[in-house]
């Protein structure tokens, strides 16, 4: 079986590790739509139900979430196009047992970002409405992840560079508008106009940019972060043009190698509000917090913090903002983006 795309990034979870640092949950009251989690069993690592709401129980209010695709519980059989409907099939067993309120008030699942691949063309508009009629409706959009460098020392997640340009591609990605389906994007920093290219060429439908834009600050690029973080906003300023895009705030490193730092116990929210501030404020300054949006990228990020303590430094980084704009960063604008019921972000 092939490498599966996101299975460098699911390593163990030192839990022992992470309950070294417990803090008090600030702001408990804030309603907060977690819009970008997996579910997965892999290289050591299982998130599946218990491991969830025991997250979801930490303390913050967690009033929904959206699952985003991770290529987990494909099919073993069948058409290779087809084998993505395993994973909308089980996020949407997981949703109905959210929706039905026996595990908790939080609608987790509530909707979800799947996967199909665009570069089928026309043929990707059938495949989509399966999805959603597969998810029960609840089906919001896909990701086609094309995080690319010409580096060899970065992890490359799509095959081949520039996927977003391609002609096979953009006639599948314009049947996304058709059914009112958002579109995730995955890319690294050096990137960005490539999605910039593709929000104008496509101003009616919504693309979401995942994890600020994942700077790289490693391999080459580590020898001047001064310059990546230069290049890294002035693609952002270019993208924050396009009105119909938004942006995922989350997914950053945290310790950087050659950084000073007690590796003995994990990072506590402070210390992760102050490496993350530079990149989430320039982002909130350049989108507006309309159009930004906080994520927890879990169980990812599970290998370096706690989902509170996560949650914690995001209410850090937004203790400045104002009510309504809390109000969008934590909850407002995933429910609009995604449409999730306005009664689970209530």
């Amino acid at each position: 079986m092939a490498q599966q795309p996101h299975s460098r990034f699911a390593g163990p979870v030192d839990q022992v590790w992470l309950d070294r640092v417990i803090e008090p949950i600030l702001y408990p009251d804030l309603p907060i739509i977690d819009p970008h989690h997996h579910l997965w069993v892999r290289n050591d690592n299982t998130y599946l139900l218990p491991e969830l709401l025991t997250d979801l129980g930490s303390g913050h209010r967690i009033v929904a979430t959206v699952f985003e695709e991770c290529h987990s519980m494909y099919r073993a059989a069948g058409p290779a196009e087809e084998a993505s409907l395993g994973e909308t099939e089980f996020v949407t067993g997981f949703a109905a047992m959210g929706a039905s309120g026996t595990f908790g008030t939080t609608r987790f699942c509530a909707r979800m970002v799947g996967n199909v691949d665009l570069r089928l063309g026309d043929a990707a508009g059938p495949l989509l409405e399966r999805h959603i009629q597969a998810s029960g409706g609840r089906f919001a959009g896909i990701r086609q992840s094309t995080a690319w460098d010409a580096s060899d020392k970065i992890h490359k997640v799509a095959p081949t560079p520039h996927m977003l340009a391609e002609a096979s591609f953009r006639r599948g990605f314009a049947q996304l508008d058709r059914l009112g389906l958002v579109f995730d994007a995955w890319v690294y920093h050096p990137q960005l106009s490539e999605v910039a290219d593709l929000a104008a060429a496509f101003p009616d439908t919504t693309i979401v940019l995942n994890h600020v834009g994942s700077p790289i600050l490693g391999g080459p690029y580590a020898a001047d972060r001064t310059l990546v973080f230069a290049d890294w906003k002035a693609g952002m300023a270019e993208l924050a043009r396009r009105p119909n895009v938004t942006v995922k705030l989350g997914a950053i490193p945290i310790r950087l190698p050659g950084a000073p730092a007690d590796r003995s116990m994990p990072p506590g929210s402070e210390e992760i509000a102050e490496a993350w501030r530079p990149w989430m404020e320039t982002s909130i300054t350049l989108f507006g917090a309309q159009r930004c949006m906080f994520e927890s990228n879990f169980p990812v990020q599970k290998r370096w913090s706690s989902y509170a303590v996560t949650w914690n430094a995001f209410k850090r980084l937004a203790a400045g903002a104002s009510t309504a704009d809390k109000a969008a960063l934590f909850a407002g604008t995933a429910a609009r983006v995604y449409g999730v019921p306005l009664d689970a972000a209530a």
